[in-house]
């Protein structure tokens, strides 16, 4: 019968490309993976892997075991995680990780109720973007992490949706754009591009590149600056640039498509290890539709 690291070996194959990568991802030789794959296809009867070019690709057959597979390392994962947790207290400090883009005002109340819950917890709060907020989150420390939705959440994390903000196009008075507009998403192509990643350079799935030229930034705040000194136009929450909207520093964009803005769906992420635990389904509960 087939093991969890046969499915592991498996599974990191497809992921990553090849044996050789497979074998550094997992920390193992790769002798060890390829004799790991070859029972796993002996257990099958059947061959998972084509493998006479450069990098193996799935058969058919392992086109049809890949799904399940994975189902069954994320169980597994969940599984491994409730067990460290069976003998957890209520933990001493939790760190609350915040996009920054987010208001902290919207937990201020439900932060009050769980101090009032539990005295004895310390909370420790934190800034970042998104992704790096995901990054912390593989740490299976006691952390709760709000961030702004990602489509890529590790399978090791549980999550729900709270609510939404809402971004619009900003620019500096003085830009450009400012007097002339904007006809259409072009346009904006043509100059340079605010954006936000995460300090190990990954871009947010919702945060796109439109224009060739981008200067980059890890927090809404710093973006909000550069467009004020009318470095390039850049989406941002409503709730941050709405202060220098009313100064006269900042102002929408004008374009004809007037809802090229969004709502940005918000979530809040915890481990496995930890998202069964009493306080952390309570801080779930109290910040649940805050938006």
């Amino acid at each position: 019968m087939f093991s969890v690291e046969q499915l592991q070996a498996f599974v990191t194959t497809v992921e990553v490309g090849s044996f050789s990568a497979a074998a550094r991802h997992l920390s193992k030789a790769q002798s060890v993976v390829s004799q790991h794959i070859i029972n796993l296809e002996i257990d099958c009867n059947a061959t998972l892997f084509e493998r006479t070019g450069r990098y193996p690709q799935l058969t058919d057959a392992g086109k049809k075991l890949l799904p399940q597979a994975m189902a069954l390392l994320n169980q597994h994962q969940r599984l491994t995680n409730s067990v460290l947790a069976l003998n957890d207290q209520i933990p001493r400090e939790i760190t609350i990780a915040l996009d920054e883009g987010i208001p902290l005002k919207i937990i201020a109340s439900a932060i009050a109720e769980l101090q009032t819950k539990y005295p004895n917890v310390s909370l420790e709060f934190l800034s970042a973007s998104s992704l790096d907020i995901i990054d912390m989150l593989k740490s299976e420390k006691p952390l709760t992490g709000i961030i702004f939705s990602e489509l890529n959440i590790p399978s090791d994390l549980d999550y729900e949706c709270l609510g939404s903000v809402q971004f619009d196009l900003y620019i500096a008075k003085s830009h450009p754009l400012a007097k002339q507009g904007c006809k259409n998403i072009d346009g904006l192509r043509l100059y340079r591009q605010l954006l936000i990643r995460s300090r190990n350079t990954q871009t947010s799935s919702f945060q796109l590149k439109i224009s060739p030229d981008v200067w980059y930034a890890d927090n809404y705040f710093v973006l909000l600056e550069l467009a004020i000194q009318g470095y390039g136009w850049c989406l941002l929450p409503n709730h941050v640039a709405i202060e220098d909207v009313e100064k006269g520093n900042l102002i929408k964009l004008p374009i004809e498509f007037e809802k090229m803005g969004w709502l940005a769906n918000v979530d809040i992420l915890q481990h496995q290890r930890h998202s069964n635990l009493e306080v952390f389904k309570v801080l779930r509960s109290l910040l649940r539709n805050v938006l």
